[in-house]
């Protein structure tokens, strides 16, 4: 059994950064691709990036110059560096990995952004 586990987040003032990691555990292979989501209170999740094993990113165009994801394939560890936050980036963020042909996902580490 896959288990992603989420660390990093926390509260930060307006226009600081914080750094997520994700690290996986329990299966023999490295995640294909893994992704960075969020929920607010009340709102859908949203995709915030991805990454493949290869190392192509996909941004939403909300995050995009703030925000940037990388990966350590030895590591089975994903990351996200956030920028220059905002009081909108404020939402739980979850981390997911592909791993032979199952999404798994993380419990949610909380990001609350200060104004």
């Amino acid at each position: 059994q896959v288990q992603l586990v989420e660390s990093g987040g926390g509260l930060v003032q307006a226009g600081g950064s914080l750094r997520l990691s994700c690290a996986a555990s329990g299966s023999i292979f490295s995640p294909n691709a893994m992704g960075w989501y969020r929920q607010a209170p009340g709102k859908q999740r949203e995709l915030v990036a991805t990454i493949t094993r290869g190392g192509s990113t996909n941004y939403a165009d909300s995050v995009k110059g703030r925000f940037t994801i990388s990966r350590d394939n030895a590591k089975s560890t994903a990351y996200l560096q956030m920028n220059t936050l905002k009081p909108s980036d404020t939402s739980v963020y979850y981390c997911n990995a592909l791993v032979a042909g199952t999404l798994y996902w993380g419990q949610g580490t909380q990001v609350t952004v200060s104004s």
